[in-house]
């Protein structure tokens, strides 16, 4: 039982699309479709709901930490939250607890992509059955499923002000890490290397030029999540015109 909570990288190495990588995959989407069909029930539980969201997010964060700084392992260079899933995840913690819609413009652009990435291709070491597999895959995919939530639940809507606001903030936090990395010698936001594991960073050029194509994916991303919304809104108008 110690082993899974033990920092011995060897133990339950993690390979990028191996069986536990792909289930947690498919966990994913199975969650947000349930997210979708009981979203009615879930309205009349939201405060609770959003309650136990809140608190497995908080705990899992939390147990990472203590699991860091037990093993001797915890690290200012890599442990702030200034990594963009970090980001996110407090933008989450703070969005359930307050309904804000200013914190789902930010968080469901930066949350949603940085979470989506970071679930396809994880900067992740330690595999099945260790803690610090599913303590990754449940708050990455938290992240995403808060996001959809509101989307679903509380229908709320991203905007193009809020992908401005997004795209925005997100550089303002790159610039966060970019400093912290100087003083700490981390890689937050990747702004130093390249993750160690295959990402889709491989294929953005060598440093530091991938930093502009992360800029440019970015926007392209950013305006993919607001696509669906924007062919919604066109399709309700021109019903209710012809109408």
């Amino acid at each position: 039982m110690s082993r899974v909570f033990s920092h011995d990288y060897k133990a339950f190495p993690f390979m990028v699309f191996s069986a536990p990588h792909i289930a947690m995959i498919v966990l994913f989407a199975a969650a947000a479709v349930l997210l979708f069909i009981f979203r009615k029930v879930l309205y009349r539980l939201d405060q609770e709901f959003r309650l136990y969201m809140f608190l497995l997010l908080f705990t899992l964060e939390l147990l990472y930490h203590f699991w860091l700084y037990h093993g001797g392992r915890w690290d200012i260079s890599f442990t702030l939250p200034l990594q963009l899933c970090s980001i996110s995840l407090v933008l989450c913690l703070l969005l359930l607890a307050s309904k804000s819609k200013t914190v789902f413009q930010i968080v469901y652009y930066i949350g949603v992509t940085g979470a989506l990435m970071a679930i396809l291709t994880p900067e992740l070491f330690l595999g099945f059955p260790h803690f610090r597999y599913f303590q990754f895959f449940i708050t990455h995919n938290l992240i995403v499923c808060t996001c959809l939530y509101f989307v679903f639940v509380h229908q709320f809507r991203p905007t193009g002000k809020g992908l401005f606001q997004s795209f925005t903030f997100l550089n303002f936090c790159a610039a966060a890490a970019f400093f912290a990395n100087k003083l700490t010698g981390g890689n937050y936001m990747f702004l130093s290397r390249k993750p160690e594991n295959p990402s889709l960073i491989d294929y953005f050029g060598p440093y530091p030029y991938y930093i502009i194509t992360l800029e440019i994916a970015a926007i392209f991303l950013f305006s993919l999540l607001l696509l669906p919304f924007k062919m919604i809104g066109k399709d309700k108008a021109g019903k209710a015109e012809s109408a």
